[in-house]
């Protein structure tokens, strides 16, 4: 048979079948007729959440959102030419946060090539560095359908690695594109799961490790990573050091350990000198907070880092010791060798002193100051006469319902969640910290809710909702409970805390960095028959929480006062602390 419509129809078709078997249950596709054979296979398979988006990049921010709160890549499909490339800035995302992914992008034929056809770039390696796989597969020929199975494997084990990230498969379809499969190859008896080969913690590894945590003043600061929280505090609990609870790493609960006020705390310059830890063990990736990172790097203090991958970022090279390996397993042997040493101590005629765990004045300092510092939060917050930026996100994350989801958008809401956020049980936090944009966040929040079936609330500033409006397309038909919280402060708010702002003469700084929009959000909302609030005080902000989504609400805040604000409660803070 060689080449034809039906040996295409049945190559996708064994991509798919086994895709399934792997556990793939999400396909994202976007309209296009090039694509017509991969996604009529997968719209013939009743086993997939099939969700259709008319925007190439909001589909890949989407199926970004979906991995992020499954941890299984979705399928992402497209057609060719700049369809394709749409798909780059969440593949690069994905990439940099090392969230799995399988694209598979619809491609003309070899004649068709450089011979001027319409829809036809070169895609071959179009991602770059961005994937951890490209695959590019020629028109399907039966005379190959013992690799077909082979390669979705292969994409999918890939995918799902050592370092997970998106993977690339280019196929190229001649016409007719409409063929019936007929027998699929069969299944290769070898199992599809993934093994993920984690380093184990070596002896030398070990002692360093040990050796580096013997101190009377250290610190943890949790980030996401994949681990268990419930260690993280025991861990804490066990050396007696307080925990910077970074929210999206499900270790900001109620706990003595936890530290969740730390960059309020630590914009007063007295409380920052006497707290100045040896030693910091950071989990996963730094925190958001400018401050935070800046007293971490000019503490002097040796930096620990425990993550999963051998991924590290450590821009100001403060790190001493990197170890890669499971974390879950690495925080219990530390736990356990601690245990052990500070019960051997008690046990003798005279006690040596307990150097492998704090004395109770280091976690005290901690303990009071962030009493301290929550009290005057609030206090600051109840003082305004106004609804705040801060008061916004303290609020969204308290009043959220129990086992739900929050995205955060990058820019000031990530930054006001981590300043301002205190302590709770049953949320889960996601944000796009990988490459830090602006990008489809609205349709990662999406991906997140129909990957989840759960409640999923979205904070977002007004330009993060405007850039990526086309998220909206549909949602109201995707049965998803998705509720949208917008600031709206006309423009960029996070510039106005920047040294342009100040340095600038003020018609440029609008211009430049400011860009107001003037977009009326509520016509915005009208416009994809979604409900639409505009929120005055908390009271009213609280009662619109209570629905089901989906929902815009629009609060409505000025960018100048927003700094001023954020001045207030930080000098409230550093006066309690005083």
């Amino acid at each position: 048979m060689g080449s034809s419509a039906a040996t295409t129809a049945t190559f996708c078709a064994t991509l798919v079948d086994e895709w399934l078997s792997c556990g793939v249950c999400h396909a994202v596709i976007s309209p296009g007729s090039r694509s017509t054979p991969i996604a009529l296979a997968i719209a013939s398979r009743h086993e997939f959440a099939i969700h259709v988006f008319h925007d190439e990049r909001s589909a890949a921010f989407a199926a970004l959102g979906i991995a992020k709160a499954s941890g299984v890549p979705a399928l992402l499909v497209c057609s060719s030419g700049t369809a394709a490339v749409e798909f780059h800035p969440a593949v690069v995302e994905a990439h940099h946060s090392e969230v799995p992914m399988l694209i598979c992008t619809a491609d003309r034929p070899i004649e068709l090539q450089d011979v001027g056809a319409p829809q036809t770039i070169d895609q071959r390696n179009l991602y770059g560095v961005a994937v951890r796989k490209f695959v590019n597969a020629e028109v399907a020929d039966d005379k190959m359908s013992d690799t077909w199975r082979d390669i979705a494997r292969e994409l999918f084990a890939t995918s799902l690695g050592h370092v997970q990230g998106p993977v690339h498969l280019n196929l190229r379809f001649r016409e007719p594109l409409l063929g019936v499969a007929t027998a699929l190859p069969p299944r290769d008896e070898r199992s599809t799961a993934i093994i993920n080969e984690i380093p184990r913690l070596s002896s030398r590894k070990r002692r360093k490790l040990m050796r580096a945590l013997d101190t009377k003043q250290g610190l943890i600061v949790a980030g996401p990573e994949n681990y268990r929280a419930d260690l993280i505090l025991q861990l804490a609990s066990t050396l007696g050091w307080p925990v910077f609870a970074d929210p999206r790493s499900n270790t900001r609960v109620p706990n003595e350990c936890v530290v969740s006020a730390a960059d309020s705390m630590l914009r007063e310059e007295k409380f920052a000198t006497q707290v100045r830890p040896s030693v910091v063990l950071r989990v996963g990736t730094l925190p958001a907070s400018k401050v935070v990172n800046s007293w971490l790097a000019s503490s002097g203090a040796d930096q620990i880092v425990l993550t999963t991958t051998p991924n590290l970022a450590d821009p100001d090279r403060r790190c001493s010791l990197h170890i890669v390996g499971d974390i879950n397993e690495i925080i219990t042997e530390i736990i356990t060798e601690v245990s052990s040493a500070i019960s051997a101590e008690n046990t003798v005629s005279e006690p040596a002193p307990k150097s492998l765990r704090a004395d109770d004045t280091w976690m005290q300092l901690w303990v009071r100051a962030e009493v301290a510092a929550q009290s005057a939060i609030n206090a600051a917050i109840s003082d305004e006469t106004s609804l705040t930026e801060p008061a916004v996100a303290r609020a969204i994350y308290a009043l959220v319902p129990e086992a739900s989801h929050l995205v955060v958008s990058s820019s000031m809401p990530i930054r006001d969640i981590e300043w301002f956020a205190g302590p709770r049980l049953g949320l889960r936090v996601h944000a796009n910290r990988g490459a830090n944009g602006i990008d489809g966040v609205v349709s990662t929040a999406v991906g997140v809710a129909l990957a989840t079936g759960q409640t999923t609330t979205l904070l977002i500033g007004d330009i993060a909702f405007l850039h990526d409006a086309n998220g909206l397309l549909n949602l109201v038909d995707r049965n998803i409970d998705l509720r949208i919280v917008v600031i709206d402060n006309n423009g960029g708010g996070i510039f106005s805390f920047l040294p342009q702002a100040q340095v600038l003469d003020p018609e440029r700084f609008e211009k430049l960095f400011g860009t107001p929009h003037r977009v009326d959000l509520g016509l915005l909302a009208r416009a994809h028959q979604i409900s639409f609030h505009e929120i005055l005080n908390l009271d009213e902000l609280g009662e619109v929480l209570s629905m089901r989504g989906p929902w815009i609400a629009r609060i409505s805040t000025d960018r100048n006062e927003n700094v001023k604000v954020h001045e207030r409660i930080n000098q409230m803070v550093a006066s309690k602390l005083r």
